[in-house]
């Protein structure tokens, strides 16, 4: 079932106390580059670097008092293992995350650092849904999903709610798409906003199984994706992608080169830290910009944490 504008209210409500209401920025030189009016909301400065603070605060908020005394537990390399250790820290409750062994160790330090327990696995997703599994057996942990759960999508469509209630509405909304959480949270959120306004995702050429899947109407594998974004190396999920084709106009597809040359261009134009994933946005706009002249743009920076000893420039 698809949720309500009740729905995506309540979680505005639910998860404000909890997370920043982060800012909304704006670059003239970007402007005057598509010939359009750019507004750029950063998800960069949320709690942890990332979105995902939204969608883990939101699901926690959810449970029970009991579910909450026995904690919560994920499997994750990347944001929402961060943002699961923050949110559990914050609302009283302890996270446990799975995270292959071979996982950045600024992430896993990030992990810790927030006071989760962190259990290492083999890189596949066999290895992480096995670990997993046993130690959800062992400590009765609620499982959240990074992505494919429906609490999380509501908590990321408060982004883009914040959004429109700052700037007004927007000819297009454009957001990352990888496992389709925030895709999926910002189109439901528009659609309940503004019928009218227009919500594209973006994805690499080399992990562009959102945009198969929503050319062909069925969830398509992500084979062996190859992209700087690692963000967005996942697969959309059976609660992502109903919504994705309901309410997603397209999905624009971009090269390594172009998010490489749009994370640059941010850093060195908007003086803001930007990751790849959050930059692939960036990309689709600048790639298609004839599309988008003379229109109202929002772009959703998804996050901003990278590892400063291996940038693509």
């Amino acid at each position: 079932m698809i949720p309500t504008l009740k729905d995506v209210q309540s979680a505005v409500k639910r998860i404000g106390p909890y997370v920043h209401r982060t800012p909304v920025l704006t670059s003239s030189t970007i402007d005057h580059r598509v010939a359009a009016t750019v507004y750029f909301k950063c998800e960069n400065f949320q709690r942890m670097g990332a979105f995902k603070m939204r969608g883990a605060t939101n699901a926690i908020l959810q449970l029970s008092d009991e579910e909450r005394a026995r904690g919560v537990i994920t499997h994750s390399s990347g944001n929402f293992a961060a943002a699961l250790a923050l949110a559990a820290r914050s609302l009283d409750t302890h996270a446990t995350i799975v995270m292959p062994s071979d996982a950045s160790p600024v992430k896993k330090e990030a992990v810790s650092g927030y006071g989760a327990k962190i259990i290492e696995c083999d890189r596949t997703l066999k290895s992480r849904e096995t670990v997993m599994a046993s130690e959800r057996k062992k400590s009765g942990a609620t499982f959240i999903h990074p992505y494919n759960d429906m609490n999380v999508i509501l908590g990321n469509s408060t982004a883009v709610w914040e959004f429109v209630r700052e700037v007004g509405n927007l000819d297009v909304v454009i957001a990352p798409v990888g496992g389709g959480g925030l895709l999926a949270g910002t189109a439901l959120a528009v659609n309940h906003i503004d019928y009218y306004t227009v919500t594209i995702g973006a994805e690499p050429f080399g992990a562009d199984d959102a945009y198969l899947s929503l050319k062909t109407g069925k969830i398509q594998p992500s084979i062996n994706p190859k992209t700087i974004a690692d963000g967005l190396r996942t697969q959309l999920g059976d609660k992502t992608f109903p919504i994705i084709l309901q309410f997603v106009s397209k999905i624009i597809r971009v090269e390594e080169s172009e998010i490489i040359d749009a994370m640059k261009f941010i850093w060195e134009r908007m003086k803001i830290v930007i990751e790849p994933s959050s930059a692939v946005a960036v990309a689709a706009l600048f790639r298609n910009q004839t599309e988008f002249a003379k229109k109202k743009i929002g772009i959703i920076l998804s996050g901003g944490n990278v590892n400063l000893t291996s940038l693509p420039f």
